[in-house]
């Protein structure tokens, strides 16, 4: 159907009418998705449905639970995990990973959120998207954890004795809360959650406190199931361009089979009474940086949508950057590094968040009250109009613009109608609508609506509630090993053995193949079911005062800009510095506005304005580095001549001599790369992993990563030695990145809008500095075997190696053998058995290798693991029908649709990486000609021992140093 078919409404779909089980209750246009809504009930089950009906090819399904919490178990999480572990009608191990490894999905999993789970899944293939539902909703109604006990050990926790009779915990979703909880931020989140509503869910961690989750009993597992996942507490979501009565049929065939348990009603979820509480103090055992504030205040209940929203365009406009107000007034009393605020919304009361990171003496006492008096001034003598302005426009964008962070949108929006629908059955639509709400809030701003909410929400609160987080030595890894240890105290030799009985079992069932006949219950599209890619159009060249490339996508009237600046002209120790100017940007006074001012152009005139570093690389060379800083913009269509001027302002005026916002801001990002090491370990465990090898990697490190951080940690150390010199290196700096030379402007929109940039932007105030020589010089890269030490209970595991002789691999096909050492081997060995979180590999067009870990409570145990990746592969003997598996999983995700903004940016980094017009193509035909017998011989590169290795892990320094690897440690995060 073309779009203009979802914007009349289906006659045969109004309300009353009967389809395959389901009646029609409500049709409602939705202009938001150029479409309609169709509100549905299953007849003979109660269960609930929506079709969001739109022109969208990338169609989604979800189905959701009320799954309200009413302890620290995490029973919902580990249920979560478990129905994902086989069937009645698919009885393998694993059909969740048999997905991954089979299917055109674009989405494919399963969250738990504070008092619902929801599984969404997405592909551009209807047959395709039709085994994922059956499969996904086999796996909630007629889930194996009531045949297979050690699902709930696996997923959920279970004991292990070692050689010397010592217990441990071990369990998937024991070690990822491990992790979860250790880092500060969500620590905080749990404690201001127990204070705000102590008698509801909200009060409960969803996910499982790993204090608690031992407690949590098989029986008491499947009870929980029982009486959550029934149709009548479900929630059913379809979007895109779908055969209706197709799908309902479908839905309805599984929804009529089934069971029926009769266990009981699900848990409640009730409304919290206001409580006004007192500060409160939360122990952790983490760095002293780490010391923090969160105070919340409730804003309302799910069901008043404009406050909601009015709300989160507040909270921006208080506290959205260092420029606004409230912020600006909290960094000027001294009181902490960091001070940020969310709106926590998707629960039946949300509320906002403020948090005061890095806490100077006294700060726990003087936040709240500096925080209210602010606010009271603010609210009586009124918010500066403008940043009210701002932050609508901002909000009005990104609503407009609908871009969800990589989700398909079919799956963001199935998870945001929940956010009313699962507390009102009348409010199904009201978290996919906004114009009405923005249209309310523009008027508001003339009848003092924002300065009333504030007064409500703050001044006059009722329901609020403050934690501070005090950093102390010992937390709740000695709890854990005092109540091991008391455990074992009261075990004989027999009650070990049993122990270790029960684990060996465990392991046998991981490791016993699934039958054949299981493994053909799953369906399964084959190579032949691959449509061709869909047509990409090439960037063209345009005529403009700078060499521009052109993107004509249709954007829906936003327009996208991306300035890349070649960095080989500076130093390699200049780099650093280069990322001390994407920091500042756009946060300091230029000649023309104030940081403030500028702020609040940016945010009414631009969608976007970010400045970053990147490192182009070419195929098959890791000792090619081309690093360039880019500045990125967006604009609506009728604002281009805002996104021609602005930026330019920002690179070419800035004043860099206010120090002390500069100490700010830079402070402020080592707070933040501190918070990434600790909840992202493996990405930085990766990254760091990959410059034992890669020239580009190491530049990179130098612009943004651990290099970066290490430099920055120095320089705030230093600060009353070297921030005398800061205005004029910086200046100096910027006069050299920001010219014409070796510039490349990627414009992406209409071509009248182009015309209109460079009509208004012309050379956009770069000069030619005249020819300079490329000066960057990337000393060789060396292999080494690292530990960084954080405040963490868990690890992240990297592994990297050099470009081997051995290997004559393909892109395509290494892209296929990827997928299936990540969903077979090391999906079994190091989560299943091992019990980290996550687990992957990776080959690099450079030709560097990377294995890395997620979560996890093992460094040697892993590393061996990856070890033994070589001899696996190389002995691997798929079925037919499992290569075509992998073949179609990896065609699927080269083929996944792109937001016009994506395109664009793979498209330039493709031009920046060397790689000739049709790569794309011929990777795609690799993958398509796979062969099980080249596969194996991939093993050789993995397997050659001449080939250079490196070790990097992120984690708790204990560890580290039971590592027999003698790895070289640093603390990069003090405990």
């Amino acid at each position: 159907m073309s779009e203009k078919d979802f914007l009349a409404a289906d006659p045969a779909l109004a309300v009353g009418t009967r389809h395959a089980g389901f009646t029609v209750t409500g049709v409602e246009r939705l202009p938001e998705i150029s479409g309609h809504a169709y509100l549905m009930r299953h007849d003979a089950s109660g269960a609930r449905a929506l079709w969001l009906a739109c022109a969208d090819v990338n169609r989604a399904f979800a189905i959701g639970f009320r799954t309200p919490p009413v302890d620290d178990t995490g029973v919902f999480h580990i249920i979560e995990h478990s129905v994902l572990c086989g069937s009645d009608r698919y009885p393998v191990k694993e059909p969740f990973v048999n997905l991954l490894k089979t299917s055109m999905q674009t989405f494919l999993n399963a969250m738990t959120f504070p008092d619902k789970t929801v599984y969404p899944v997405a592909s551009t293939n209807v047959a395709d998207l039709e085994n994922l539902m059956g499969v996904y909703l086999d796996a909630v109604l007629h889930p194996a954890i009531y045949r297979r006990p050690r699902i709930f050990e696996q997923e959920g926790w279970h004991l292990e004795a070692a050689d010397d009779g010592s217990l441990s915990y071990n369990g998937v979703v024991f070690n990822e809360m491990k992790g979860a909880l250790s880092d500060p931020d969500d620590a905080l989140y749990q404690a201001v959650g127990r204070a705000l509503f102590p008698d509801t869910c909200y009060g409960h961690e969803s996910g499982g406190n790993p204090r608690a989750i031992p407690s949590l009993t098989y029986e008491a597992f499947l009870d929980a199931h029982a009486r959550h996942y029934a149709l009548p507490n479900s929630y059913t979501v379809l979007y895109g361009d779908l055969d209706i009565d197709r799908e309902l049929a479908f839905i309805d065939e599984r929804f009529r089979g089934a069971d029926r348990r009769g266990a009981g009603a699900p848990n409640p979820l009730e409304l919290q009474a206001p409580v006004h509480a007192e500060r409160t103090t939360l122990e952790m055992a983490t760095a002293p940086s780490n010391s923090s504030v969160g105070l919340a205040y409730v804003v309302g209940t799910a069901a008043e949508r404009t406050r909601v929203l009015g709300a989160d365009i507040l909270l921006d406009a208080l506290c959205g950057s260092n420029e606004a107000p409230l912020k600006r007034r909290v960094l000027d009393a001294g009181l902490a590094d960091d001070f940020s605020a969310i709106l926590v919304d998707g629960v039946l009361q949300p509320h906002a968040l403020l948090i005061l990171r890095g806490l100077r003496d006294g700060a726990g006492e003087r936040f709240r009250a500096l925080v209210e008096e602010t606010c009271a001034e603010l609210a009586e003598g009124g918010i500066p109009r403008d940043k009210l302005e701002a932050s609508l426009a901002q909000a009005e964008f990104n609503l407009r613009e609908g871009d969800f962070g990589g989700y398909p949108d079919g799956v963001a929006l199935s998870i945001a109608a929940l956010s009313g629908w699962l507390y009102d059955d009348e409010r199904a639509l009201d978290y996919l609508r906004y114009e009405d709400a923005l249209a309310e809030l523009k008027r508001g701003l003339d009848e003092g609506y924002f300065e009333r909410l504030l007064r409500e929400l703050v001044c006059e609160s009722k329901h609020a509630a403050e934690v501070e987080l005090i950093p102390v030595e010992e937390g709740d890894d000695a709890e854990e090993a005092a109540e091991l240890a008391r455990l074992r105290a009261g075990m004989g030799e027999k009650d070990l053995e049993a122990v270790r009985a029960e684990v060996a079992a465990l392991r046998a069932e991981q490791e016993a193949p699934d039958a054949p006949e299981a493994l053909a219950a799953l369906p399964q599209l084959t190579p032949a079911d691959i449509e061709p890619p869909a047509p990409e159009p090439a960037p063209l060249e345009a005529e403009a005062p700078l060499p521009c490339v052109a993107h004509e996508l249709d954007t829906h009237g936003i327009d996208y800009v991306y300035h890349y600046f070649d960095l080989r002209r500076l130093s390699l120790e200049e780099l650093s510095w280069a990322g001390v100017l994407t920091d500042l940007l756009g946060r300091l006074d230029t000649a023309r506005h104030t940081a403030s001012d500028l702020d609040t152009l940016v945010e009414t005139n631009l969608g976007s304005l970010d400045f970053f570093c990147e490192t182009a690389t070419r195929d098959d060379d890791l000792s090619f580095a081309a690093p360039r800083l880019v500045v990125g913009a967006s604009a609506l269509s009728e604002k281009v001549g805002s996104l021609a001027t602005l930026p330019s302002e920002v690179w070419g005026e800035t004043s860099f001599g206010d120090l002390g916002r500069i100490r700010d801001v830079l402070t402020q990002r080592k707070v933040s790369l501190e918070q990434y090491f600790v909840g992202s370990g493996h990405a930085a465990a990766s990254q760091r992993a990959n410059t034992y090898f890669s020239a580009a990697a190491v530049a990179s490190s130098r612009m943004g990563g651990l290099d970066y951080y290490l430099f920055l940690r120095d320089l705030l150390a230093r600060w009353d030695e070297l921030s005398p010199e800061l205005p004029g290196r910086l200046s100096a700096l910027a006069a050299r990145v920001f010219t014409a030379d070796e510039v490349t402007v990627s414009f992406t929109g209409s071509a009248a809008d182009r015309a209109r940039f460079w009509e208004t932007g012309g050379t956009l105030g770069l000069a030619h500095a005249g020819s300079v020589a490329h000066a960057l010089e990337i000393p060789a890269p060396e292999p080494r075997n690292e530990g960084f030490a954080i405040p963490s209970p868990v690890c992240y595991v990297a592994r990297a190696a050099g470009r081997s002789a051995a290997d004559a691999g393909a892109p395509g096909q290494w892209a296929v053998a990827a997928r299936a050492l990540s969903y077979d081997y090391l999906w079994n060995e190091v989560r299943v058995k091992g019990g980290a979180y996550g687990c992957g590999f990776k080959r690099s067009t450079e030709g560097l290798t990377l294995f890395w870990s997620f979560r996890d409570p093992s460094v040697d145990a892993t590393l061996a693991r990856y070890d033994a990746a070589a001899a696996w592969l190389a002995g691997w003997e798929p079925t037919p029908e499992e290569l075509d598996g992998y073949v179609v999983a990896t065609v699927a995700a080269h083929d996944a649709p792109l937001k016009p903004r994506q395109l664009a940016r793979r498209q330039d980094a493709a031009r920046f990486d060397g790689r000739p017009a049709g790569w794309r193509d011929a990777v795609r035909e690799q993958e398509l000609s796979a062969t099980a017998e080249g596969l194996r011989g991939l093993a050789a590169a993995l397997a050659d021992e001449g080939a250079p290795r490196g070790v990097c892990v992120f984690g708790g320094r204990e560890a580290l140093e039971a590592s027999g690897l003698d790895l070289q440690i640093t603390e990069l995060v003090s405990e």
